[in-house]
């Protein structure tokens, strides 16, 4: 059986130095974070976990379960074994087929089967095998949805109702330093590993490439921590101290103390559309945009220093014909400085903020046209080539 090629990823050209990371599937390693249970949230035949609190400003010693031992023994039942398979031809003339593997790690959201895990563990695959912390396998289980726009997808187990989901924390509202833990398989050798470390940054943008440089993926507002991490982490949840689920392990850097997580809030989205309905629909609002910081305001003479300027670029439209965004009025030249209360640059950029939310959702968009504030309200749409 042979190994999936691993992609790299390399910082985006905002930073200067390019720091090569490799995603986390392996053959054979599956790592994982922490989660920890809270109340559950009901739509349509599904129940999901969500807090209802913003534990990213506790601390392991003022946790109210703040031993690392304790919050491992509750993540348990809700991490699971993803191995993914595939058929392949090694030779062009003489070829033979032989089969590629991928191993990760998925995190039961929903009690009735509902698994969040990367879309680089399972994409391309012909059979995905889950393995739960009991020793039960699922063999054939389906992918519910892949994110179009992030390294995210979701499986759905079968005939199953009593799954124990983890809790889906909050990642707009992250403090750099705070504390974070891991516990999965390292290597593929040492199951039930127990690391923990720090937030080292947020909102880093990464760009993902494949082993042959053939494909590249951008992904944006990723979470750098320095948590042992290692190969086989792919899908595995970072967590707080109280926790909570506030990221979803990617990716390490070819550097000691690097590692990559996307965040939770980003998931969310396809999330409550696959429970209420079943399509795993992606939102977007319909606009391109140039992430605003000092220099660029500085430069082009804006009065705001941070946003999203909504501008045409290459083939791309500011505002793309039929969107939301055209629907509201948005026009180019418009800075879009928040989306439902959260300011784009501090809690996560235009796209990740509005993932967080089901297409078909109203959102209140906060907007500066001419040096005057302006309120919207945008109905989102599903994504579409």
């Amino acid at each position: 059986m042979e190994q999936k090629n691993k992609r790299k990823f390399k910082f985006r050209p905002e930073i200067v130095a390019l720091i090569l990371v490799a995603l986390l599937a392996v053959s054979g390693g599956i790592a994982v974070f922490i989660s920890n249970i809270s109340k559950n949230q009901t739509l349509g035949g599904s129940s999901f976990v969500e807090s209802s609190s913003d534990g990213n400003s506790a601390s392991f010693s003022s946790a109210s379960d703040d031993s690392i031992q304790s919050v491992a023994k509750k993540l348990t039942p809700s991490v699971v074994s993803i191995i993914g398979r595939a058929q392949s031809r090694s030779s062009f003339f003489y070829g033979y087929n032989s089969e590629t593997a991928s191993a990760g790690t998925g995190v039961i959201v929903t009690s009735d089967g509902y698994i969040l895990t990367n879309k680089h563990v399972v994409e391309d695959t012909t059979n995905i095998q889950v393995i739960l912390s009991d020793g039960t396998t699922y063999e054939n289980v389906k992918i519910a949805a892949l994110d179009p726009l992030n390294d995210i997808a979701f499986l759905k187990i079968s005939n199953v109702s009593n799954l124990t989901p983890a809790e889906l924390g909050d990642s707009k509202t992250l403090n750099i330093g705070q504390e974070v833990i891991a516990i999965g398989n390292a290597l593929g050798q040492y199951q039930g590993t127990v690391t923990s470390g720090i937030i080292s940054g947020v909102n880093r943008s990464l760009t993902a490439e494949s082993s042959n440089g053939m494909d590249q993926e951008d992904l944006t507002d990723m979470i750098q921590t320095d948590a042992a991490i290692n190969s086989g982490n792919s899908g595995g949840p970072l967590v707080n101290a109280k926790g909570q689920v506030i990221g979803i392990n990617t990716a390490v850097a070819d550097a000691n103390g690097i590692g990559f997580a996307i965040p939770i809030s980003a998931t969310k989205g396809m999330l409550k559309s696959l429970v209420s309905n079943g399509s795993g629909a992606r939102s977007v609002l319909g606009v391109s945009y140039i992430a605003l910081n000092p220099a660029i305001a500085k430069e082009e003479n804006l009065s705001v220093k941070y946003g999203a300027w909504l501008k045409s670029q290459n083939s791309q439209t500011a505002v793309r014909r039929g969107s939301s965004a055209e629907k509201i009025g948005l026009k180019e030249g418009d800075i879009i400085v928040a989306i439902n209360g959260s300011r784009i640059g501090t809690a996560g950029s235009v796209s990740s903020l509005v993932s967080e939310y089901s297409a078909g959702e109203t959102i209140k968009i906060t907007i500066v046209r001419e040096d005057k504030e302006i309120e919207l309200s945008a109905k989102l749409d599903a994504y579409s080539k």
